[in-house]
């Protein structure tokens, strides 16, 4: 089950990135994080930013409203999106 925390700016949930994929997208669950195929490497930022694009693009919201707050330098992050009901990301997996 994909752990999730609703606070008072959104819903905080777990995901694991798998960098360097042959092409972006949900590979389903990794213990209790979505796991992230992208096709950016590792390297300053670029896996981060792309990551904010495709969840920003899957949940329909805008970049802004998704955030990394943990895990910048890690493939297991923890990622903010406001402003979305828990519903649709639990539609994820």
């Amino acid at each position: 089950m994909l752990w999730m925390q609703k606070i008072p700016e959104g819903i905080v949930f777990k995901i694991v990135v798998q960098p360097r994929s042959a092409a972006n997208g949900i590979a389903g669950l990794q213990g209790d994080a979505l796991k992230i195929k992208l096709t950016a490497p590792p390297v300053d930022g670029a896996a981060n930013k792309m990551c904010v694009q495709f969840l920003a693009k899957l949940l329909k919201v805008p970049k802004s409203d998704v955030i990394v707050l943990q895990g910048q330098r890690s493939r297991a992050k923890k990622v903010l999106v406001r402003s979305i009901p828990a519903t649709r990301i639990a539609a994820l997996v």
